[in-house]
Order: structure tokens, then sequence, then C-alpha cells
């Protein structure tokens, strides 16, 4: 994948519907790498993802519903943004049919879109710390509360496919203390825009 710059953006491929999640999370996670997110034009290509599912104590619906991840019961196809640690905020999208409660993170972006955008929200120059982290890029893509529930294809939100080859690996997830032995989290495999690099 070509790295991103200020003078050329990849092209984008068609837009994902939220037909796209009603699926397995363990199928959704992998097929959104390489795919381009958006918010209000600004944005870049997903490289990194970790897949939650209602069975595992890590996933936040595990204990049943809540008024903050209330929206993970719902339809797929919608934002579930939360506040982690009390500091920044995090980007989900839901997954399964209504009731599952799964969702993928967000984890990291290679920015191609509104760079100088971002920027100017991060207060950083190097393209690479960007988006490089869940918090990172939502501060980066201005992504809040005001998201939570919205649809993933209606504006101001828009996802689109994969336009280009790329290899996908997977690994342990990261920054979590309940079943750190799962391998649901997925990225480029040698991105240079990770949150973290993956175990060769």
């Amino acid at each position: 994948m070509a790295p991103a710059s200020k003078t050329s953006t990849p092209r984008l491929g068609k837009r994902l519907k939220r037909g796209f999640f009603d699926r397995s999370v363990h199928e959704v996670a992998p097929d959104l790498i390489g795919t381009t997110m958006l918010v209000d034009g600004v944005g870049g290509i997903i490289v990194e993802v970790e897949a939650y599912h209602h069975t595992e104590p890590a996933a936040h619906s595990y204990n049943g519903p809540t008024p903050r991840n209330q929206i993970m019961f719902g339809p797929p196809g919608f934002a579930y943004v939360y506040r982690s640690y009390g500091i920044h905020w995090c980007v989900n999208f839901v997954c399964e049919e209504e009731g599952s409660a799964a969702a993928v993170l967000i984890r990291a972006l290679e920015p191609t879109h509104g760079i100088a955008a971002m920027r100017r929200r991060r207060n950083a120059v190097d393209v690479h710390a960007l988006c490089s982290g869940p918090g990172k890029l939502t501060e980066a893509l201005g992504i809040t509360i005001a998201h939570n529930a919205l649809p993933l294809d209606r504006r101001p939100i828009a996802l689109h496919a994969r336009t280009g080859d790329l290899e996908v690996v997977a690994g342990i997830r990261i920054g979590i203390t309940k079943a750190v032995e799962l391998p649901w989290r997925y990225g480029v495999k040698g991105s240079k825009f990770l949150s973290k690099p993956f175990p060769r």
C-alpha cells in the first residue's frame, strides 16, 4: 500500500452499506482492513482493528445492555462511541444481527484525506502519529459522543471498499486485561501506521 502524502490520495472504492456489517464480527473485522473511513471528508485507510463479541469478558456487552453500550445490541451498521479511561473517545462499528452485541474497534488509520485538518486537531506533524491509536484517530477525525449511534452509510460518515491488494495479519488484542489470549486483532502487515507492530 502506497504511503500517504499531501499531493496524492488513493482512489476510493464503492461505498459500503449497512448490510456489510450484518455478518459475523470475525468476518467483518479482517474485511475492514484496507477500507477507507471518512468523517466529513477527513480520514484514511483502516490499517488496524479489533473484534469484540458479547461471549467474551473484554467486550462491553458481556454483562448485558447498559445506557452506554445499548447501541451494540441494536441492528448492525451503526457507530458505537465511548469514552476510554475518561480521556479519549473510541469508535466501533456494530456487527451481526440485532441482539448479538458484537463490534469492531477501529484502532488505526493511514491518513489520506484532510491531513491538514488532522494536524490542526492533533497538534501533530508526523503523519505516522496522527491516527496510530483509537484515541488519536477519533481526535484527528473529530469524532465525539455526538457520533454515537449514527449510521455508517450516511453523512457525516462514509466508508469505502478496499481497492488494492494487501496482506492482513492477526494477533492478540492489546490494552485489555481480560480474554487476552484471543487473536482478534487484525492489521496490514508491515504498516507504519499501526498503534503497535504485530509480532513477526
